[in-house]
């Protein structure tokens, strides 16, 4: 099963996709931030995606990026960020960090899902 770690500051956006992952019968992870999130990957989780908020407490999801590409385990995981952020300028640094995709908030379970679909080998 794959595993989708949703990463945001926001109980709501992790409660909304949290129910679009598992009535797609994915495995669902959360963290509250950056920090975290990064925890819990060190602590051995293997998310097939991350999706990642940019502005939290913390650890920003900037820095999320820049520190899940350090480690071998998460190198080439697809990561992408859900904000409500809509500047060229961040989202060519978050490029630029790492990012696989920039996703504006708000935004429904289809949507997220076709994104993860295509940068997810063997995700029906």
């Amino acid at each position: 099963m794959h595993t989708v770690f949703i990463v945001d500051d926001s109980p709501i956006v992790r409660k909304l996709l949290k129910e679009g992952i598992i009535s797609s019968q994915l495995a669902f992870e959360e963290a509250p931030n950056g920090e975290e999130a990064l925890i819990k990957i060190k602590a051995g989780l293997k998310p097939d995606v991350i999706v990642t908020d940019m502005n939290m407490p913390k650890m920003d999801g900037l820095t999320l990026i820049k520190e899940v590409r350090k480690l071998p385990a998460t190198r080439f995981v697809p990561i992408f960020v859900l904000t409500t952020e809509q500047s060229p300028e961040k989202q060519g640094i978050a490029k630029a960090a790492g990012a696989t995709g920039w996703l504006v908030k708000p935004i429904g379970w289809d949507r997220l899902y076709q994104a993860i679909r295509q940068a997810v080998p063997g995700l029906r």
